[in-house]
């Protein structure tokens, strides 16, 4: 009778060995799933991290050759550049081609929060009257002043959405602007906000300004959403590639010009990064 009993304990130890082994590999695996992600990681953030170096790097060779203009550029330009084999693409904009908003008036706040925003005209200019009422404070409250693009978001009805759309087109002081937008220093999406929409004026002003046309036709644009001239302060935007085709851009918004105790003709007073994704290729 106790050796009839000897297979039967023998199997149960089979099975026990087996779910242990199932369980060793299951923790394996989890730690070898866990160990490439953080390679994954650490290959990300080195890749963003050299990039970064880049785009500084660019972003300086950049300010080097606007020092040496004879006159400030009033008009967008792009600059292809080099830097350890790398090309950069960078992008030198006056800031007068964003909206301000310490200075814009209700009809261009309506149409940004209309065609940027993504808004119902209504809510629109509900929400323009608000952008005026907050800078301009009241009884009980004092005048605000952006300090930044982020204080949009202290006007009541700006969600982190809304904002995030809005960010790219406007700037908290773009140097002396008198409420309008110099289009020829303007990226896509301000012209079309500027348009009122209509995306194939918008694209005609900016591929007549990229290709470097003298006297190019803005009267499709509403002159009181217009200004010229030259500002000292610009937006220089490095567009880096990474390893997985997508880009990182580094922006300096800098003020051109001498300060005294200043080591260099320009002052950085802000920098920003994004990571823009590849583009899915088209079928």
């Amino acid at each position: 009778m106790r050796h009839a009993r000897r297979p039967r304990t023998q199997g149960m130890v089979l099975v026990a060995v087996l779910w242990i082994v199932a369980a060793i590999s299951l923790v394996v695996v989890g730690l070898v799933h866990s160990v490439r992600q953080e390679a994954r990681v650490l290959s990300t953030q080195r890749a963003l991290a050299v990039a970064g170096g880049v785009g500084d790097a660019a972003v300086q060779l950049a300010l080097r050759q606007l020092a040496v203009l004879d006159a400030p550029p009033t008009r967008m330009l792009t600059w292809p550049l080099t830097y350890r084999q790398t090309p950069v693409a960078v992008r030198v904009m006056p800031l007068n081609g964003l909206i301000d908003l310490n200075a814009a008036g209700a009809p261009l706040l309506t149409a940004l929060y209309e065609v940027a925003g993504g808004l119902p005209r209504p809510e629109a200019q509900s929400l323009a009257a608000r952008t005026l009422a907050w800078r301009a404070g009241s009884a009980s409250a004092r005048a605000e002043r952006f300090e930044a693009v982020e204080d949009l978001l202290r006007v009541p009805g700006i969600g982190l959405d809304l904002h995030a759309r809005l960010a790219p087109l406007v700037a908290a002081d773009n140097g002396g602007s008198s409420g309008g937008v110099n289009a020829l220093a303007a990226p896509l999406e301000v012209l079309e906000v500027l348009a009122g929409g209509r995306p194939g004026i918008a694209a005609r002003i900016a591929a007549a300004r990229d290709a470097g046309d003298a006297g190019i036709d803005t009267t499709d644009l509403p002159a009181a959403f217009l200004e010229s001239g030259a500002v000292q302060r610009y937006r220089i935007d490095a567009r880096v590639p990474l390893p997985d085709g997508g880009w990182l851009h580094v922006a300096h918004h800098v003020h051109l010009g001498t300060e005294p105790q200043a080591r260099l003709p320009w002052r950085t007073f802000h920098t920003e990064q994004w990571v823009a994704p590849a583009q899915a290729p088209v079928s």
